[in-house]
């Protein structure tokens, strides 16, 4: 085995800690021949711990701040066994329990694209050429865009295969329109609708379920470029503000590894998946700034880690969507499980949970980020007519300019109204720094819906801080608890609120 940081063993010291992680598990679609990430729970009460050592066959081979770590060199068909052990502020360590298995895959044939004629000249366009490469990728193969900048029409991924972008590299879309038909169906704000193609395609989309594309990768050191707003405009020209593609669009798929890229320049939305479970979206750099450029949007799915990501976006960083009323009540596919954690928002509209969100979004993790200047903050959004929920969310550790939960918006509200209005409920906000929030506006601005029964319901802060003279508006809502809200010199924050009850100011 030839792991990277190798570490002297180190005497493991019981001491009391507080509360162990919980959970670890090998990333979905992380595990190759030499290589796999793991991610793991953070404690609650995780203030005494400085780092944690990731023990491998019974060798302490690796340490991290975070609660995920990325092997890499390891060896083909081969077991390894890792525990986490957690080390103190005081130098001592303790066993948290924690131990995950697993056996790296075999070695796959490797598929340079200049063996099929692709030119790296950054005027060729080479998506017969890259394409015919796909095609002929064996099973657990990797298909390799070397050095060079490689112009590309739309190409269609498959199942056990590695699209690897190597440092250096640039894999560009065209900013010709034609590239990237014929149109297919997939989903956009809601709506299952015909588009153009994407520059990464996977899968075929069917909302009664099946996955027809699994364990693909899509990585590398290098740069996935999209064809920009002159693409967008293109598209939009000839098919409206819906029919654009996006730079990744999986439907369907099972086991997605997307990692190590710098992603930039979509004509629309950057990474999408529809109708999919177990996508890994980890130490990307993500910058998207044209109209709807949203950097990672999972709709109707299950299973969304992401994490180590940076984003520079001209809409959401990140959008958690699940269709909208009235074809999201009948399809009914909610989102499931998304962890989202130790990612920086340089700027962008928000980290958000909606719009459309009819289908329903259950058990959301936000841990660990930074926010820079997003113009809504933390946001949970939808209209009284989407119907469906957001419930069980928390967002913990976190620095953030503001939080909003919204029920009105002035966009994107077409079609029939669900038979009753979405409820927004069990949300828990703990550890938030807010003191560098702009007072010219509420720090906090919740709403719920006026429907009966579908006020905003049973939401906890504890352990927030407020910049002296914040402000936090409440509208319909109910059982919202404030624990240890405090401006940075003590001072409690200003509430506003209408028609809310039972709620606890401490």
């Amino acid at each position: 085995m030839k792991i990277s940081f190798v570490l002297a063993a180190l005497c493991l010291t019981t001491t009391a800690f507080a509360e162990s992680p919980k959970k670890i598990l090998v990333a979905p679609g992380t595990l190759t021949a030499t290589s796999a990430t793991v991610v793991w729970d953070k404690p609650v009460n995780s203030a005494d711990i400085a780092s944690y050592h990731l023990i491998v066959n019974k060798k302490d081979i690796a340490m991290s701040t975070r609660c995920n770590f990325r092997f890499k060199n390891l060896s083909p068909l081969t077991n390894y066994t890792c525990e986490i052990s957690a080390e103190g502020k005081d130098g001592k360590f303790r066993p948290t329990g924690l131990m995950v298995k697993f056996k790296t895959t075999a070695q796959g044939k490797i598929l340079n694209v200049l063996t099929f004629g692709a030119k790296g000249d950054g005027t060729t366009l080479n998506t017969k050429a890259i394409q015919a490469a796909i095609d002929v990728c064996p099973a657990g193969g990797t298909v390799l865009i070397p050095s060079g900048t490689f112009i590309s029409g739309a190409l269609y991924l498959k199942s056990k295969m590695t699209l690897d972008i190597a440092r250096g590299a640039t894999l560009k879309g065209s900013t010709n329109d034609a590239d990237y038909l014929p149109f297919y169906k997939n989903r956009f704000e809601g709506w299952e609708l015909e588009t153009y193609a994407s520059l990464l395609n996977a899968g075929k989309m069917n909302s009664k379920g099946g996955y027809v594309v699994e364990q693909l990768t899509i990585r590398g050191e290098g740069t996935l470029s999209g064809g920009g707003d002159p693409l967008g405009k293109a598209m939009i020209a000839k098919s409206g503000l819906r029919g654009r593609g996006r730079l990744i669009c999986l439907m369907n798929c099972r086991n997605v590894d997307i990692q190590g890229l710098t992603i930039k320049d979509s004509p629309c939305w950057t990474i999408h998946y529809i109708y999919s479970k177990g996508v890994s979206c980890h130490d990307l750099n993500i910058t998207s700034t044209l109209l709807n450029g949203d950097g990672i949007d999972p709709d109707s799915s299950d299973d969304s880690y992401i994490f180590n990501c940076s984003f520079l976006t001209g809409d959401d960083c990140i959008a958690i969507k699940s269709g909208k009323n009235p074809e999201g009540d009948k399809i009914a596919r909610p989102t499931t499980n998304v962890r989202i954690t130790d990612c920086d928002f340089l700027a962008g509209h928000g980290i958000s949970i909606g719009s459309e969100m009819s289908g329903g979004v259950d058990g959301v993790l936000v841990q660990d980020c930074k926010t820079g200047s997003l113009l809504y903050g933390m946001q949970i959004k939808g209209t009284k007519e989407r119907g469906g929920y957001v419930r069980n969310v928390t967002v913990a550790d976190c620095q953030l300019l503001r939080i909003t939960i919204y029920s009105k918006l002035g966009y994107n509200n077409d079609g029939a109204a669900a038979a009753a209005e979405p409820m927004f409920e069990h949300f828990t906000f703990r550890n938030i720094d807010l003191s560098r929030a702009n007072l010219r506006q509420s720090v906090m601005d919740l709403n719920g819906f006026k429907q009966a029964g579908h006020q905003l319901n049973d939401v906890t802060f504890e352990n927030i801080i407020m910049p002296k003279d914040g402000r936090i508006v409440i509208k319909d809502a109910t059982n919202l608890k404030f624990i240890n809200v405090l401006a940075t010199d003590g001072s409690k924050p200003n509430y506003e609120i209408t028609d809310g009850s039972n709620i606890a100011n401490r």
